[in-house]
């Protein structure tokens, strides 16, 4: 019996080992996310009561959801600090409220706006509410969203570029749209541009970009898809009436 015992949890410590040893990539990545959700909604913790702060939170979850990937899959974790989160699948983990859906990422090039930030986002958007009797606190994940790096640029922008480029529009007419929406770029580095998005016009970007010392990402677009886009994949979709009040 006792022999028994040993080998069947070396068999089970084995097929442990091989699990978490399982390579991350962007389906299992989606899939986990959506398993992350449904475990933490709603789940009190002592750690969350009373923070009003969306950036300690952010950081909580990003810890939190980190430490549920490493215990499944076999991937390298990465920090703000130090570039992306999950740099193994080249992904970014965002989390903000319902209430003002948006968080901030690092300037590096005018052209983000324009082609997209470089990498993928997973959005965990979240409804906050505390429990003052037993002092702890909960978030509820009303909406959750996969966002494909070519997916990543500024809506108005790039539907604004691909108008023009379909109206026969030139350098001329794009360089002057660049700099009538202060694109962060001197005169020569906006031509270079213009005929570089003549060239190779941008996919259409769903994320409201702003200009700042760091980009400020708005998601309220993505959180309210109501249509299927390739390159964005719905994990908890948002319900009208789930807002905050």
């Amino acid at each position: 019996m006792v022999i028994w015992i040993v080998i069947r949890k070396f068999a089970e410590n084995s097929l442990n080992l091989l699990v978490k040893m399982k390579k991350l990539d962007t389906d299992e990545l989606i899939k986990s996310a959506e398993a992350f959700c449904r475990q933490e909604s709603g789940k009190y913790r002592k750690e969350l009561f009373g923070v009003t702060d969306g950036k300690a939170v952010g950081t909580f979850v990003e810890y939190l959801f980190q430490d549920f990937l490493s215990k499944h899959y076999d991937l390298e974790i990465g920090s703000s600090a130090n570039g992306l989160d999950l740099p193994s699948v080249e992904t970014d983990i965002k989390v903000t409220s319902i209430r003002q859906p948006q968080s901030s990422c690092p300037f590096k090039d005018s052209k983000q706006k324009i082609y997209g930030l470089g990498y993928n986002l997973i959005v965990f958007v979240y409804r906050k509410s505390d429990d003052t009797k037993h002092k702890k606190g909960m978030l509820e994940f009303v909406s959750c969203t996969y966002i494909d790096k070519s997916r990543t640029a500024d809506y108005q922008t790039t539907t604004g570029l691909r108008q023009i480029i379909k109206n026969k529009g030139n350098a001329d007419d794009i360089f002057a749209f660049l700099n009538d929406h202060k694109i962060p770029a001197d005169d020569v580095t906006l031509m270079n541009m213009a005929n570089d998005i003549l060239k190779n016009p941008p996919e259409v970007g769903y994320l409201t970009i702003s200009n700042a010392l760091q980009w400020r990402l708005q998601y309220s677009r993505i959180v309210s898809l109501d249509k299927d886009v390739v390159g964005i994949s719905s994990i908890v979709k948002f319900e009208e009436g789930t807002e905050d009040e």
